[in-house]
């Protein structure tokens, strides 16, 4: 399994971005999806997860802000990022659960991208 993330970029605050997160492999429909991120200096934190059936849930920071979905037929996990503070800055990284359903935990998590650099200026 090979996880692609794209879409990162410099944004001025308040603007948005979308990122993608393209999945090889098959029954890509069956297993949980998640986007973590990484700031400059800070730990690697849960963003937003998306369940096999669409089910999605978010860290509190970004609830309201940010959205994710899924597209089976394509294989692909999307994150829409709006309203975006310089908080949001660092590395989005996609990641494929180990079963259908998706948390907030690293450990349910066994696939990971490249990550996808976001940069958000004043």
């Amino acid at each position: 399994v090979q996880l692609q993330a794209s879409g990162g970029g410099l944004v001025q605050a308040g603007g948005s971005l979308r990122l993608s997160c393209a999945a090889s492999g098959r029954v890509f429909s069956a297993y949980g999806m998640a986007w973590f991120r990484q700031a400059p200096g800070k730990e690697r934190e849960f963003v937003a997860a998306i369940r096999w059936d669409s089910t999605a849930s978010y860290a509190d920071f970004v609830k309201g802000r940010f959205t994710i979905s899924r597209d089976n037929a394509k294989n692909t996990v999307n994150l829409q990022m709006n309203s975006l503070s310089l908080e949001d800055t660092g590395v989005y990284y996609c990641a494929r659960s180990r079963a259908g359903s998706a948390g907030s935990l690293f450990s349910e998590y066994n696939y990971w991208g490249q990550g996808t650099q976001v940069t958000v200026s004043s």
